[in-house]
């Protein structure tokens, strides 16, 4: 069975490759993307690769548009997406031709002058899979080489797209897709070989990153970011490297069953210069160090960053930043490579802010670290680090499986800085991170209800405890303390140098210009723009719905164009709940805005969300029952309905959901899997059809409580207007 598989799959690839492109060796379209144009960025009229270029500092050289006139800009053009849920790619254009991904891997091509659709990929994603994928259904963008596109899918596969035509040139399955794995990053191409990782950990799985070859799908190298849970050896790249790390994990613990985590879902970066990849890899699988190594070791590769030599997968160095990691502090956080001027000396430098609440430079010769600063207020894991070491200085209280006793931390796993991409302006000497400033309390579990389950987070925490307490003065402090900055970070000085602060987390991602210039859109609708150098702002559209993604910029004749996708979704909107705040209801309308000084498009008026107490079902329940249902909806709906039921204006509110007053509705929906093809699975494999009413039962009491406490969503989070202005 497993050779006739084989087979077939051999031959499949074989068909695919026979597919050629008009453009493929031209200099010219996608054609011209080779080694030489992803290492410069060329002039900036082309926006050829996610970070801009290999050194992935998503700065442009452009200055037409500049502090002095970006008040000028206009929308020039803007496209609809059909999915509402988080829209997280950066724009790639090339010779005119601009593409961007969509949710649920959906792969797009427009004129970039006239917003004329080209053509349209859907890999067809069965929607059942939406279950697995931790942080929404999202998918941050192609690479693009030699007249190909890439795109990594929410199932797992690599596919090659023939860029003039949006065919599928060859596709191959880069994950088990009988285990938990997704991909949701942009894939790199280095030297013919496209680079991808995948996600998963947050449910139970091992990290990788796969090199294939770019012209026929081929794999190269593996390299697993942590040991072999069986203790074999796996015939990879990283089997020498394994060997090593091994003894940082226990003989024993549950990474032997989960797989242990560490995956590669965002961060791969390229160093031309000195010809080495960078992999930021993620959290432990679980997240709790005490369930998952028993408390035992320093667990490599988990939130490290780890150096390796493209050509085989062969380990370099690793710098690990948050040693036995068990906050769900990942490392997988965008990287930018500069060369700085430190202590009187020329340095070779990654730098990275990730979710911790440090920024990190390390030289990138040998993965030392150079400084660590803290770039957020109240980080209380870790008072700082040791440079002799390069170890953080801990605060015992935050390893909560040590000490039995919950722990408030700050920052959470929603933040400091989460995927949102970050920036760098060699000019300024400062990089831009979109950072978010949100708590969140560590339990250990407390019943046999949090134990690993076939569908859910298996994180190792009671997360049904760790929701809102029924006190409005908590709930509306954990909302007033939500917030959101963006910060701009001198690694010389180790300091911010200006912040901006926003009234709620979860803003968009930044890019910055040689026009010394910063965009940034917000979580409340808005696309900004602000002085690189000192934080001015000076530029301010209302877009109707909130921005995550990063822009990017571009040339198309003499006009300089800044593109971004629009729309909410991602983990904190669909699991924070109440603290989301005034962006709870801000609308969710996916779209693709492109400007260019003097546009002159208006985009319609955008509907508010209706916020009008909903009359609920009379609240019969016991507070046994309560308790009951508040277990099960914390440990299997919150990470997509949001803490408490509070919703996040995304995926259903369901203390607004008209089947709370239908328990067979109910039913048919959590048991039955009736929405199934809409994403909504069916819980018979962990929860009986009583359990489900259970559910029910809560969410009408926390709704009840929360009207008259709270004022529904109305008082919590009241609507924008209807431009979506704030």
């Amino acid at each position: 069975m497993r050779i006739t598989i084989a087979l077939a799959a051999a031959l499949a690839l074989t068909s695919c490759n026979v597919a050629t492109s008009q453009d493929r060796d031209a200099a010219t379209g996608a054609g011209k993307v080779d080694a030489a144009l992803l290492t410069s960025g060329g002039d900036g009229r082309d926006w050829a690769m996610t970070g801009f270029n290999y050194q992935e500092q998503r700065y442009s050289p452009l200055t037409q548009i500049n502090a002095g006139n970006v008040g000028q800009l206009g929308l020039a053009w803007y496209a609809d997406m059909p999915d509402a849920r988080g829209q997280e790619a950066t724009p790639i254009v090339i010779d005119g031709k601009l593409f961007v991904t969509g949710p649920w891997s959906k792969v797009f091509a427009y004129d970039a002058g006239t917003g004329q659709k080209l053509w349209e990929f859907d890999p067809g994603i069965d929607k059942s899979k939406g279950v697995e994928a931790c942080c929404d259904v999202v998918n941050r963008g192609v690479a693009a080489w030699k007249g190909r596109l890439y795109v990594g899918t929410i199932d797992g596969r690599l596919i090659a797209l023939n860029a003039v035509t949006g065919k599928q040139d060859w596709s191959v399955q880069t994950t088990d897709n009988s285990k938990p794995y997704t991909i949701t990053g942009a894939p790199r191409v280095v030297k013919g070989m496209v680079m991808i990782g995948n996600g998963g950990a947050e449910f139970g799985v091992r990290g990788y990153v796969t090199a294939y070859d770019a012209t026929t799908g081929a794999k190269k190298w593996r390299f697993y970011t942590v040991p072999n849970p069986t203790g074999a050896k796996d015939g990879e790249a990283s089997d020498a490297a394994m060997a090593k790390v091994s003894p940082t994990w226990s003989k024993n613990g549950q990474w032997k069953q989960s797989g242990g985590g560490g995956t590669v879902w965002d961060s791969i970066v390229y160093d031309a210069e000195l010809d080495q990849l960078y992999l930021g890899v993620g959290n432990g699988s679980p997240w709790n160090h005490g369930l998952r190594s028993e408390g035992e070791g320093d667990n490599l590769f988990l939130s490290s960053i780890v150096a390796l030599k493209p050509d085989t997968g062969a380990y370099v160095w690793h710098y690990q930043e948050t040693p036995g990691e068990t906050w769900d502090f990942t490392a997988t956080q965008p990287i930018n490579l500069a060369t700085l001027a430190i202590g009187g000396q020329q340095r070779k430098v990654l730098m990275q802010a990730p979710k911790n609440g440090f920024f990190y430079v390390v030289d990138r010769t040998n993965g030392k670290l150079i400084n660590a600063g803290q770039f957020i207020p109240g980080v209380n894991w870790a008072t700082g680090y040791d440079m002799k070491t390069g170890r953080p200085i801990e605060n015992p209280e935050a390893r909560y499986y040590k000490t039995g006793k919950p722990f408030l931390a700050t920052p959470s796993a929603i933040a400091a800085h989460n995927w949102q991409p970050m920036s760098f302006n060699p000019q300024a000497g400062l990089a831009y991170i979109p950072a978010q400033i949100v708590g969140s309390a560590y339990l250990s579990p407390s019943s046999p209800l949090d134990a690993a389950k076939p569908i859910g987070f298996n994180v190792g925490q009671d997360l049904g405890n760790a929701m809102y307490p029924r006190d409005a003065a908590a709930v509306k402090a954990a909302t007033a303390g939500a917030t959101g900055q963006l910060v701009a970070w001198d690694p010389v000085a180790n300091k911010a140098r200006w912040t901006v602060d926003y009234p709620t987390p979860w803003n968009g991602g930044t890019m910055t210009t040689a026009g010394n210039l910063v965009f940034q859109g917000t979580a409340m609708g808005e696309f900004r723009a602000y002085t690189a150098d000192t934080g001015k702002q000076v530029f301010n559209y209302p877009v109707g719905t909130g921005i995550m993604a990063g822009a990017s910029t571009f040339m198309i004749g003499k006009d300089q164009y800044v593109a971004v996708l629009a729309g909410r979704g991602g983990a904190l909107p669909l699991s924070l709940g109440y603290a989301i705040g005034k962006a709870r209801d801000v609308p969710n309308v996916p779209r693709l805005l492109v400007f260019k000084l003097g546009g002159k498009v208006a985009l319609p008026a955008t509907q508010t969300q209706d916020s009008t107490p909903v009359a609920l079902p009379e609240n019969k329940a016991t507070p046994q029952q309560v308790a009951q249902g508040q277990a099960l909806y914390g440990r299997y709906c919150q990470v997509c309905h949001g803490a408490s039921a509070g919703g996040g204006g995304v995926l259903p509110n369901l203390q607004r959901s008209a089947t709370l007053a239908d328990a067979d509705t109910w039913k048919s929906i959590l048991i039955d899997g009736a929405l199934k093809d809409q994403g909504m699975v069916s819980f018979a494999k962990v929860m009986t059809p009583e359990q489900a009413q259970l559910v029910r039962l809560y969410v009408i009491d926390e709704a009840t409580w929360a009207q008259k406490n709270l004022g529904d969503a109305k008082a919590a989070a009241a609507s924008p207007k209807a431009s979506g202005a704030n």
